[in-house]
């Protein structure tokens, strides 16, 4: 069972963990399987199966694979994975009779395996034995003619650092084709090279046997650099070879020609992302208990609740992992007069913070030095940081969004500013989230998020696009972090598209970098259409 991380596992702040979504890849291979039929070999496939409030529902099967005993399936299982969660998973395998579906009485039952996916997560790759009723072994599952008149069909695997091989990508099977032309497929790159340009590829042709006894034409060594030369009218070939026939015969070339004939790849679009903090009177003195701003040396406040749970997700979308970390509300030093927009490690030249943890540290140690004040004005902030992303428009690719996360603990003071400063950030690449801390009536807040209707300038100027999100983080008191922030979080992919849709802005073509592998839109694909095959 091999597992793929999209996203940074979970951190630890405060003394709790902190928990927030990854995307797991589950690959599964079968060996030493039951032969239930007379004639041929089974034909095994392996439906994946979760627990949730104690009944099993499928969540997803496998291809079948015909005539064979130990299967390695192409399908790949794409699982959210929840740190502070027991998601218990099981692994039915059919031998199937027919085109019906999977799992009826017609089709014979193999074996079955339960384990939760922390286990495979923890353990990278997990091997066990299947078990019929009443617990009878059945097998280890591993949860991890030359060109002429052919059905061949192209497999794929990545060379792990360990020397294993991981299959990627298995294509169709081209009936009876001299010269076929594969379909166009999509895989991620961290999948396909785990973004490693350089990382080798080994690339099977086979010519497909209905009994699954099929008979291997040749082999190929690719990287996705060699994949990206592809251009200008241009395309990447390979040999297929087959080592038996190279040494046997003298003259030997190569047992057909592999094409590249297109290759796309989208690329990530980053996100630099702002914390706003509200530090008016009204959340109470920071030294009393009841203070939302109090510093409980046990537990943490609802600031930094849900600082940490939406913060720990943008970091994964943000290219150097520094938020810049700004206050409003408060009368700071050295002369202590009202700021809506100051930067909470003091340093006016440079308010950026490492990572999340560096904000939360930030936020703990400028509590005591500052005076909590008011009015609750936000426009301020809102128009900053729409300026600097104004910046972002003198590039004519998409390469880096902005997101705004602002807490604060009631309705703001500035309410016609702040729709002017939204309609305004409407037009920059600009997403603003606003999280409602404590117990106030938020029911104005709504205005903001549009989801009720058009959000308008007081001139009466619509928003170009909805670029607001406010939730009160009361209705999320009593569920997981990882809820919160996928609930936040929700619409920033589709406000992403539409902006750079509206502007005709084209993604960057380079390829992103390991260290930040996931993307605000889409997890950088690469496509390989017409992946051709001639003798």
């Amino acid at each position: 069972m091999n597992d793929v991380q999209d996203a940074t596992s979970p951190g630890a702040a405060l003394g709790g963990p902190v928990a927030c979504v990854s995307k797991v890849e589950l690959r599964v291979a079968c060996k030493a399987l039951l032969d239930r039929d007379t004639l041929n070999k089974s034909d095994p496939c392996v439906i994946l199966m979760v627990q949730n409030q104690g009944q099993w529902t499928e969540l997803d099967r496998t291809e079948v694979i015909k005539s064979n005993l130990h299967p390695v399936f192409a399908k790949v299982f794409t699982l959210d994975y929840y740190f502070e969660e027991v998601q218990k998973l099981r692994f039915e395998v059919y031998d199937i009779h027919g085109t019906h579906s999977i799992g009826t009485r017609d089709d014979d039952f193999l074996g079955g395996v339960e384990c939760t996916l922390g286990q495979i997560v923890a353990q990278k790759k997990m091997v066990k034995p299947l078990f019929l009723k009443y617990a009878k072994y059945a097998g280890k599952s591993t949860i991890t003619d030359l060109f002429s008149k052919s059905d061949p069909f192209l497999e794929i695997y990545r060379i792990n650092d360990d020397g294993t091989e991981q299959l990627v990508h298995r294509t169709e099977v081209i009936k009876n084709n001299l010269n076929p032309v594969w379909e166009p497929f999509k895989v991620s790159l961290i999948s396909l090279c785990s973004c490693d340009e350089d990382r080798k590829l080994k690339c099977l042709v086979w010519d497909s046997d209905s009994r699954g006894k099929h008979d291997f034409i040749g082999e190929f060594y690719a990287t996705f650099r060699e994949m990206q030369k592809i251009g200008g009218g241009s395309k990447v070939t390979w040999d297929c070879m087959n080592p038996k026939y190279k040494l046997k015969k003298k003259n030997y070339k190569n047992s057909g020609v592999v094409i590249l004939s297109d290759l796309k790849v989208r690329a990530n679009i980053y996100s630099s992302c702002s914390v706003a903090i509200d530090f008016t009177a009204s959340n109470g003195d920071p030294r009393n208990s009841c203070s939302l701003h109090y510093i409980n040396p046990y537990q943490p406040n609802e600031y930094l609740k849900a600082l940490i749970a939406v913060g720990e997700i943008c970091q994964d979308y943000d290219s150097d992992k520094r938020f810049s970390a700004l206050g409003f509300g408060a009368r700071i030093p050295p002369n202590y007069e009202v700021s809506h927009d100051f930067a909470i490690n003091f340093n006016p030249e440079d308010d950026e913070c490492e990572e999340i943890q560096g904000v939360v540290e930030a936020y703990q140690n400028c509590l005591p030095k500052i005076q909590l004040y008011g009015p609750t004005n936000v426009s301020p902030i809102i128009s900053r940081i729409a300026k600097l992303s104004a910046g972002e428009e003198t590039i004519k690719d998409a390469s880096r969004y902005h997101i705004l996360l602002i807490l604060t603990d009631g309705v703001v003071t500035d309410m016609a500013d702040t729709r002017e400063a939204i309609v305004r950030a409407s037009y920059q690449p600009l997403s603003i989230i606003i999280v409602g801390v404590g117990n106030a009536d938020f029911t104005d807040m709504q205005i903001l998020d549009g989801d009720d209707g058009v959000l308008r300038s007081p001139k009466g100027e619509p928003v170009l696009r909805d670029i607001v999100q406010f939730v009160p983080f009361r209705d999320f008191k009593t569920a997981s972090p990882a809820a919160l922030a996928k609930c936040v979080l929700a619409e920033v992919p589709n406000q992403v598209v539409e902006y750079y849709s509206h502007k005709a802005i084209c993604p960057m073509p380079p390829i992103p970098s390991c260290d930040s592998p996931t993307s605000l839109a889409n997890t950088p694909t690469e496509s390989l259409p017409a992946v051709g095959t001639t003798a």
